[in-house]
C-alpha cells in the first residue's frame, strides 16, 4: 500500500445525503463538502460518488463553490453514508507499478445494522478502474478493515491501535488476534512492521481510529496528537501513545522522527464531546487539507504541517460544523495513487 504522501491519480469522496450523520446541521455540511473539493480540484482530480439522481444538484453546488468542474468526475451509486475512509477501495501496487483493489469487509464500525451498500463501494470503484480485486480472508470470514483504522508510510510500516483491532468490547474480527492482523498487514499491504498505539481519542465513535491520533507525513516522520491540558481526559492516553511511539522504529530499524501536533480544546454539541483532532488531516498532490475549530491552537496546527509539508500548500477547512458528524477531513477522503 503506497503512502498517502506519495503520488496520486485522484481522491475519491461520497457526496453526504443522511441528514441523521449531522442531526440540525445537515444543511451546511453540502457546502463544507463543496469547499473541499473546490480546494482539492486546484491540485489533483476528484472522483465524487453522488446518490442516483443527484448529479445535477451537486454539480451546481460545486459550480456555486468554484470549484473545478473539468477535474470533478460524478459517479451515481447509492451509498449507507459518506465516510469513504472507511468504506472505500484501499489501492495497492506491485513492483511493476500495477495497481489493485483491496476490498475488506465494512460492517460500519460493527455498531449500525445499515452498511450493505457501503460494502459494495470497493468493488464498484474496481470495476469502473478494471483493476483487479481481493477480499482478504481469515478463517473463511472477510475480514472488517477500516481504512481509518491504518497508516502506512509506505516503506514497510504501519500505524494501528489496539483498542480498534483488539478490543474485547467491540470486535471487528472475533477469532482475529495481534499476529493474525500482522500476517493479513503482510500478504496484503506489504508490512513488515506493525507499530500498536493504545487507544484512540474521547469521543471516537469508531472505537480507536490512528487517523485521530497519528500519521506519517514522511517515511521516517510521524505526527503525534498531544494534550496539555493534564486534567483532560485524553492527557493520559494520548501520553502513552506518544511514549510508544518514541521507543518505535520503522521497518529497517530506525527510530522515527516523532512530532507533537497541540490538540483543540474540547469541541462539544448538544452535550455530546466530538472527535475534534487536528491529526485527520488529508494529503494530497500539492496541497493538506487541515481540519480547523475556531481554536487558538489551529495556527499552531497548521504552522506545524506547514513546516513538515514544504512542497505543499496547507489549507485550513473550518469543521466544526463537519464533527458534529462524528469525523472530518481524513475519514471522507480516499487516496487513488497513480499508477508506475
Amino acid at each position: 500500500m503506497p503512502a498517502e504522501f506519495e503520488p496520486h491519480a485522484s481522491t475519491w469522496l461520497a457526496w453526504p445525503h443522511r441528514e441523521s450523520d449531522w442531526p440540525g446541521k445537515f444543511a451546511v455540511v453540502p457546502w463544507v463538502y463543496a469547499e473541499i473539493v473546490r480546494t482539492l480540484s486546484r491540485y489533483e482530480d476528484v472522483n465524487l460518488i453522488v446518490p442516483p439522481g443527484a448529479r445535477d444538484r451537486v454539480t451546481k453546488t460545486l459550480a456555486d463553490a468554484a470549484a473545478d468542474l473539468s477535474r470533478v468526475a460524478l459517479h451515481e451509486l447509492p451509498t449507507d453514508r459518506s465516510w469513504v475512509r472507511d468504506s472505500g477501495p484501499i489501492f495497492v501496487k506491485n513492483a511493476a507499478g500495477d495497481r489493485g483493489v483491496l476490498d475488506w469487509h465494512f460492517n460500519a464500525w460493527a455498531k449500525y445494522p445499515d452498511w450493505t451498500l457501503d460494502d459494495q463501494l470497493p468493488g464498484f470503484v474496481a470495476g469502473l478502474r478494471a483493476l483487479p480485486r481481493w477480499q482478504p480472508h481469515h478463517g473463511g470470514h472477510r475480514i472488517v478493515l477500516e481504512g481509518g483504522s491504518i497508516d502506512v508510510n509506505g516503506a514497510g510500516t504501519i500505524l494501528t491501535t489496539e483498542e480498534c483491532l483488539l478490543s474485547t468490547t467491540q470486535q471487528r474480527n472475533p477469532p482475529m488476534g495481534r499476529a493474525d492482523y500482522e500476517r493479513a498487514f503482510a500478504e496484503h499491504l506489504g508490512v513488515r512492521n506493525t507499530i500498536w498505539l493504545d487507544r484512540g481519542i474521547v469521543g471516537d465513535d469508531t472505537h480507536g481510529h490512528v487517523d485521530d491520533l497519528a500519521r506519517f507525513v514522511n517515511p521516517r516522520t510521524v505526527v503525534t496528537v498531544v494534550e496539555r491540558d493534564t486534567r483532560d481526559e485524553n492527557y493520559e492516553l494520548l501520553q502513552v501513545n506518544l511514549e510508544r511511539l518514541r521507543s518505535a522504529t520503522d521497518a529497517q530499524g530506525r527510530k522515527l522522527e516523532v512530532v507533537p501536533l497541540p490538540m483543540p480544546r474540547p469541541v462539544v454539541f448538544d452535550g455530546l464531546r466530538l472527535p475534534a483532532s487536528y491529526a485527520n488531516f488529508y494529503i494530497a498532490e500539492g496541497v493538506v487539507i487541515v481540519p480547523t475549530f475556531n481554536d487558538p491552537a489551529d495556527r499552531v496546527a497548521l504552522g506545524t504541517l506547514d513546516e513538515l509539508f514544504p512542497g505543499r500548500e496547507v489549507v485550513g477547512i473550518h469543521c466544526v460544523d463537519l464533527v458534529w458528524g462524528l469525523g472530518t477531513l481524513h475519514c471522507m477522503t480516499q487516496q487513488e495513487p497513480a499508477a508506475g
